[in-house]
């Protein structure tokens, strides 16, 4: 089975970009912006509620399409979601409850952090006891 840069390579508008040296390199410079944006927003995601490592592989799926680096890394970083996942899974209600806590503590210790430095928005009501 080909790679997803083959498979990405041999599509015919592909060719045509690959044709001209100069339109090429500038594809190829964006596909790395972009995948390394997407990436950087998911790492910073990850600890928060929300999609943060699929954002990550995402990130390494647009990175992959060009570049064989990353290619590798997505499926490295793969499997090693799954193996987490998994062990996760086959843990007991107890540790999957302390794992959640920690994760909750974290994600709190990050909002706190992040309004101390930003700033409590306007919109936030007086009456939350949050970092006035």
């Amino acid at each position: 089975m080909n790679s997803l840069r083959e498979r990405v390579a041999d599509t015919a508008w592909r060719r045509r970009l690959a044709r001209r040296r100069s339109i090429d390199h500038a594809y190829r410079v964006a596909v790395g912006l972009v995948g390394s944006l997407i990436v950087c927003v998911g790492l910073v995601t990850i600890p928060l509620p929300g999609p943060g490592w699929l954002t990550v592989i995402a990130g390494l799926f647009v990175l992959a399409s060009e570049f064989t680096w990353a290619e590798r890394l997505l499926e490295f970083t793969k499997a090693h979601v799954k193996r987490w996942t998994e062990w996760v899974a086959a843990q007991r209600l107890w540790v999957r409850l302390v794992l959640a806590a920690a994760t909750a503590a974290f994600v709190y210790g990050a909002v706190v952090v992040t309004l101390h430095i930003v700033g409590v928005p306007d919109w936030v009501p007086g009456w939350l006891p949050l970092w006035r």
